[in-house]
């Protein structure tokens, strides 16, 4: 079928799939360093406790069959293994049906540890690489053309994205419609970056326009992908323009540069090479690529019902295997920095001029001396977690308690997540959470402090709680009262 292909888009497609590779390395990496103290057999919302209570109908995986901590980090260096192998070219030097085996194999492996994540791994950025994933599996190899169904489809995941955010912009938070959501964003985002601080002080107008230019980017020119070529390409440049300022303007795990990665195939790169010799796609690859197709839109007929409703949700997965979902950021605004506070302390006794010494995340603010690092695409999950546990304790209900029993034990899977440990000699014998308002420092005040935020007591997060010897080694749970 000579429609079938697009030889035009060899560069595009390998463009994109090495840099999908280099998407599915930092997602296995996060998952290797992070899982034992997170979701594993010790940890804080523990695997085997999940697989118990729920039903593999609901979220089928590997680990339906076997859970142990060695098999997980086993799963979770495997992917890296995959995405090296693939971000060197692997899939290029074997037979077309080899190609699609590597590409299905890590998104079968992250499937299996986003479907036991629990709330580690509610963000929409883990749907949107397993959607991506999917995908990439029937996109072929250097020894056949693109197929133009495919391209097609990674189109109209990047349409979602970035129209369903939106959308979801226009109809919640009036501040976008009035352009001021930008005053605040930078300073209340979940996780600044280095240069967050200097994104806030631009002057106001200049936030304005930001906002005006994003509600173009993401309401008006998603609709230009589905143009003849050179409009899709620049459509795709802009997006790809405004994923690299959300970049160096914060810290969003791999969500910009996985947006990123989804605009490349809509770029016809091959203009400036000749493309290789390749050969016919065979039938049965045709038939499995029109088959894919046919499913992937007769999914995704809740996705778009969800884009035009009134009562429009983000980041929700309509199927198990979450091949076809919605997508959506910041619907509302914060105006107010709110972060929980950590500290402990190794006196027996409480007393009202008891020392306590705070213990330092990687990402989030603490210490106002310390400008915010450059994370992304690493994504730091406790950090985002505390986050939102300052928002609502109703976030940090099922695992801030587990978290503060480990630092009452000196946890090393724990301590490893953390940047600073007060305590590295023996365990605090209390642990207390206080929950203070940051906001950015002036020029004047940096220059005179050396200070990047101002912090205010705003009122206990969690009274001092010490460990009892017979809880220890079990996990509770964290209640409004701050009691283990």
């Amino acid at each position: 079928m000579q429609w079938f292909t697009a030889d035009g888009y060899w560069l595009s497609r390998l463009i994109f799939q090495r840099a999908l590779a280099g998407v599915y390395l930092f997602a296995f990496l996060a998952a290797a360093l992070q899982f034992r103290a997170l979701i594993g057999e010790r940890g804080m919302l523990p695997v085997p406790d999940f697989l118990r209570r729920t039903d593999w109908r609901d979220a089928p995986g590997l680990f339906r069959l076997h859970y142990s901590d060695r098999f997980f980090a086993c799963v979770a260096w495997t992917g890296c293994a995959l995405a090296v192998a693939l971000l060197a070219g692997a899939d290029s030097y074997v037979p077309l049906w080899a190609a699609m085996a590597l590409w299905a194999l890590p998104w079968a492996l992250y499937l299996s540890i986003v479907q036991v994540g629990q709330t580690w791994y509610g963000f929409g950025w883990e749907s949107l690489l397993l959607e991506t994933g999917f995908l990439a599996v029937f996109l072929g190899n250097a020894h056949t053309a693109p197929p133009v169904l495919v391209l097609w489809l990674l189109r109209w995941v990047l349409f979602r994205v970035e129209f369903g955010a939106g959308l979801i912009k226009i109809r919640g938070d009036e501040c976008w419609r009035r352009l001021t959501c930008l005053y605040y964003h930078h300073e209340t985002q979940p996780m600044p970056g280095p240069l967050s601080w200097f994104f806030h002080r631009l002057p106001k107008p200049v936030h304005r326009i930001e906002v005006a230019a994003n509600h173009v980017t993401q309401l008006l020119v998603p609709v230009f992908l589905f143009t003849p070529q050179p409009v899709a390409s620049a459509a795709a440049g802009l997006m790809i323009v405004t994923q690299l300022w959300l970049v160096v303007s914060g810290n969003f795990a791999w969500l910009n540069w996985l947006t990123i990665t989804l605009a490349l195939p809509a770029v016809e790169w091959s203009l400036f090479a000749e493309p290789p010799t390749q050969s016919a796609p065979p039938l049965w690859y045709e038939i499995v690529v029109i088959a894919v197709t046919a499913l992937v839109l007769f999914l995704s007929y809740r996705p778009a019902r969800n884009l035009v409703s009134r009562r429009q949700v983000m980041n929700r997965s309509f199927d198990p295997l979450h091949l076809v979902n919605t997508y959506g950021a910041f619907g509302s605004i914060s105006r107010v920095r709110l972060e929980v506070v950590v500290e402990g302390t190794d006196e027996e006794v409480l007393h009202e001029g008891t020392v306590w010494r705070e213990y330092g995340f990687r990402g989030k603010p603490g210490d106002p001396h310390r400008l915010p690092r450059q994370f992304a695409p690493y994504h730091l999950r406790l950090d985002w977690l505390m986050w939102f546990a300052a928002l609502s304790p109703a976030y940090a209900g099922p695992w801030f308690g587990p978290f503060v029993e480990r630092l009452l034990e000196n946890d090393r899977d724990t301590l490893r997540l953390l940047r600073h440990n007060p305590f590295p000699d023996a365990p605090p014998t209390h642990v207390r959470a206080r929950l203070y308002r940051y906001r950015y420092t002036t020029w004047r005040e940096l220059w005179a402090t050396g200070r990047w935020w101002h912090r205010t007591f705003v009122r206990d997060f969690m009274p001092p709680v010490a460990l009892a010897p017979s809880l220890r080694g079990r996990t509770g749970g964290f209640r409004p009262d701050g009691r283990l």
